[in-house]
């Protein structure tokens, strides 16, 4: 919509995962350097950890881009699975069929491919994404299959990757075998104030920008609002540049951000997302029942939208506004 106004040759504040846009923040090097030792170095077992949209799996995927072809990866990035989805889950990326096996023939078929794969000298490599929602029993069938090793080497090296909820799992009684298998754990911190306007100026360069769009006295008033999170940063940037370009100006001013900050509903403390944020009242909404007072419907959505600042929870919220606007009607 904006991109020719603005003369960029894409979109700079996609909130998908590209590895072009990529921001190297000390906290992301830091990681990366962490999982590329971890399989130079052939250690069972790394965890990385970090806040929703902090651009974890931007760097899983920068990772896999630069792996040798030696190295043979299984990535997961769906974890609703039980032990036996799990299972079927790897052994179809590494190009196996695993779907008319039971459990004791899946694990036979995984181990023998692991085995053949080391004798081949290859390395084999298992990434799972969003971690924290592996149950402790997949978990504990994650422990297990780690254990295939040589004298020397374990032959299957995992990379747990997930928010910092995982830790929390990883901390239980029962997970004592597992945490004894880590051997490098990390968390990705947000950016700081200054990393915040390098990472708006280096996603612009990117994307073509020539000029100065977010002057650098902005800075300030975006990381106040987003706490340094990659992903809040680009949808409010994107949202400011919609705006700008509404309003047919060139450059990005204050006003511009107050009136995204505006369209986004944000409000001081609902532009980042807290771990311990109590934020099931959301859920717990199922239906709307028609007997309600509308008053009582928009208190459920403010409550209910609390702990939320991402565009697509943006539009929930509207549309359950929608709803109360319906009542409203019908009780006139």
């Amino acid at each position: 919509m904006y991109m020719e106004y603005f003369g960029l040759k894409d979109y700079p504040f996609r909130i998908t995962p590209d590895t072009d846009y990529l921001y190297m923040s000390s906290a992301h090097s830091r990681a990366k350097a962490y999982m590329e030792y971890a399989i130079f170095n052939r250690e069972g077992f790394v965890v990385i950890t970090g806040e929703i949209g902090s651009g974890k799996t931007t760097l899983i995927k920068k990772l896999l881009i630069e792996l040798d072809k030696n190295v043979l990866v299984a990535k997961i990035f769906q974890t609703q699975l039980d032990e036996v989805e799990l299972l079927q889950a790897i052994l179809v990326e590494f190009g196996l069929n695993p779907f008319a096996a039971k459990k004791v023939e899946l694990l036979s078929m995984l181990n023998q491919f692991l085995v053949n794969s080391y004798l081949d000298g290859k390395q084999i490599l298992l990434i799972i994404d969003d971690a924290q929602n592996l149950s402790k029993r997949v978990l504990e069938e994650i422990t297990m299959l780690s254990s295939v090793e040589t004298q020397k080497e374990k032959i299957l090296h995992v990379i747990l990757v997930g928010q910092p909820e995982l830790n929390y799992k990883l901390e239980a009684p029962d997970m004592e075998q597992l945490r004894q298998r880590i051997s490098l754990k990390y968390h990705v911190r947000t950016l700081s104030e200054e990393e915040t306007g390098e990472y708006i100026v280096h996603r612009l360069k990117v994307a073509g920008s020539e000029g100065v769009l977010f002057p650098t006295e902005l800075y300030k008033t975006i990381y106040e609002h987003t706490k340094g999170t990659p992903r809040l940063i680009n949808t409010l940037c994107d949202t400011a540049l919609t705006c700008a370009f509404a309003s047919d100006r060139s450059v990005i001013s204050d006003e511009e951000i107050v009136s995204a900050i505006s369209e986004l509903q944000w409000g001081e403390e609902k532009t980042s997302y807290n771990s311990s944020h109590d934020d099931t009242s959301l859920y717990e909404v199922n239906a709307i029942d028609e007997d309600l007072d509308v008053a009582d419907v928009r208190d459920l959505i403010q409550e209910a939208y609390g702990p939320i600042s991402s565009r697509a929870l943006v539009e929930i919220s509207r549309q359950l506004k929608r709803i109360a606007d319906s009542i409203e009607l019908k009780n006139s």
